[in-house]
Formats: structure tokens, sequence, C-alpha cells
């Protein structure tokens, strides 16, 4: 029995002149989950985004959208959606822009609840061509929203953010999330990642190379870091065959280690002096660094 999603790609590739932006790409997104598409530039996360959304046909496989092709009115007016570039009128008012948006759908909520949650009240009667990068961001997000979507599509939500927006953003999607929203983040702040995602999917070349919850792809990842105070030469250590590389700053060593459990008990019986010791596992950061240099390898 196939599992319920609530929008598909089934061996999907599609291909701009001789540039293959996906192929083969199978990816789902379930009910009432934040799933993170990760890579780097070029990776195909934005055109998988638009072949859900029916804004690109693909070449060879299929999209589905609530069970529907994507070009369906009717799967359309359950979706919110944010994306990298948006060319809005720059005439329109912020209120007039959200009211505009939230006439295509048939439940949504008011123009003054989605500035609340999203905190552009301030805004509501400046011409949006007058505000900054920053501003039209949140802008956009709270357009993305106001129609009560089911599923929302985030494509770099929070670049050009200041701190405080980014963490309303966050603080908004995870209530969305405890509301029934599923939720498709692009991003290139792993930490955002990190912090929101119940699951995380890897794309480079096109092609899914990892997916799993954040503490899957972790595991994928052999590396170790190691963090202690110690009066070894940093020269000795980097001999050492499960080391593969060390730095020094003001707490002390930094040793990135093969076999950290090893490197640890090998300091302890170095230095009786030995300090502060710690083995941390790797973030999603260096684990996303290191599935991506090893599939261009």
């Amino acid at each position: 029995m196939e599992r319920e999603s609530w929008a598909r790609l089934s061996g999907a590739s599609k291909q701009f002149g001789k540039v293959v932006a996906v192929e083969g790409l199978d990816l789902e997104i379930r009910p009432g989950e934040l799933l993170s598409v990760l890579g780097p530039n070029g990776a195909g996360k934005s055109t998988a985004i638009s072949l859900l959304l029916g804004l690109e046909q693909p070449d060879k496989g299929s999209a589905q959208l609530f069970g529907e092709s994507p070009l369906r009115t009717e799967a359309r007016r359950k979706v919110g959606v944010m994306m990298q570039e948006a060319a809005l009128a720059p005439e329109l008012r912020v209120r007039e822009q959200i009211d505009l948006v939230a006439s295509y759908y048939p439940d949504p909520m008011s123009t003054k609840a989605a500035m609340q949650m999203t905190h552009t009240e301030s805004l509501a009667d400046r011409l949006y061509g007058k505000l900054s990068g920053g501003q039209k961001r949140q802008v956009q997000f709270a357009m993305a929203i106001c129609g009560r979507p089911v599923l929302l599509f985030l494509d770099e939500p929070t670049a050009g953010l200041d701190i405080q927006a980014r963490e309303m953003i966050w603080a908004t999607l995870r209530r969305l999330v405890s509301e029934g929203c599923s939720i498709v983040l692009t991003t290139h702040y792993l930490e955002e990642a990190e912090a929101l995602a119940d699951r995380v999917v890897v794309l480079n070349k096109g092609r899914v190379i990892a997916a799993g919850s954040v503490n899957e792809i972790r595991a994928l990842v052999v590396r170790k870091q190691i963090s202690c105070s110690t009066n070894l030469p940093i020269e000795q250590i980097r001999t050492w065959p499960e080391v593969e590389s060390v730095s020094q700053n003001h707490h002390g060593l930094r040793i990135t280690a093969s076999n950290a459990e090893a490197v640890a008990r090998r300091l302890l019986a170095a230095d009786e002096d030995l300090q502060d010791l710690e083995v941390h596992r790797a973030g999603l950061a260096q684990a996303f660094t290191e599935l991506t240099q090893e599939n261009v390898r």
C-alpha cells in the first residue's frame, strides 16, 4: 500500500538546454511534516519545487499535488508559495498585496491576522516598491501563509533577513506545523534545517544523495570533533593515524578524527593533565559538506 503524500515526484527529469537540472528524482512530502531540501547551488532544489507546483513540466516521470496534476486549480488552492524571486506590483500597498493573494483562496485568514502573524502590521500602508529587501521578504511570507495552506513551499525564505525576522519566521513555521500544515523548506542556512526539519533530503546534481531525519543524516558521517586542553604538542597529535586535522584556538585544541573514541583514550593516556575533554558528533553542516564532497568525487 502506497504511503499517503501531499506531493510527489516520481522518476522526474528536467533539462534546460544541455543542463540537466534533475534526473530520475523521487521526492515526497508527507502530511504534517517539515521537509528540508538541501543541496549546493545548482543541485536542483528550485527545479524540484517548480515541478511540484506545475511551473515546469517534467521531461520524464511525473509530478503530483494532492494526488492530482499540479496544473489543477483545486490542488493549487491548498498551497502557499514563497519563491526566491518574486515580481510584485511596486505601486500596491502591503495590505493590498495580501488582500489580492487572499482573494484566490476559499477560506483565507484576514489580512490583519496574516500581518500580525508575520509582524508586518507597521508596513500595511507602505508601497511595496519602497520597502527594503528584508521587508519585502517578510511581506512575501505573509502572502504565502494568508490562504491557510495545507502545504507550504518556502524557497530560501530567510535569505537577507536580520536575526529578529528570522526568529519570527522560525516561530511561525513551528506553529503552522503544529496546526497540521506540511512545509517544504529549501535553505542555505543549515542550522535552520537542523532546528526545524522533521526530515531532510540532500540533493546534488539533480539526484537524492541522502534522506532521513537530521540525526540519520548526521550518522552518515563517521568523523567526530574532539575539543580539549592539553600539554601535548599539536605536531605530535597530527601524526596519530585516526586524526584527520588539528586546529588551535584560545579554548584549546579542536581535533577532527575518524575514530574519536580511540583518540580520546590516547589523549587521556598520554597527558595526565588533560582537561575539558569533549567529543561532539557531526552537525548537519559538517554532514552536508562531507556528503556533497563525496558525491562530487
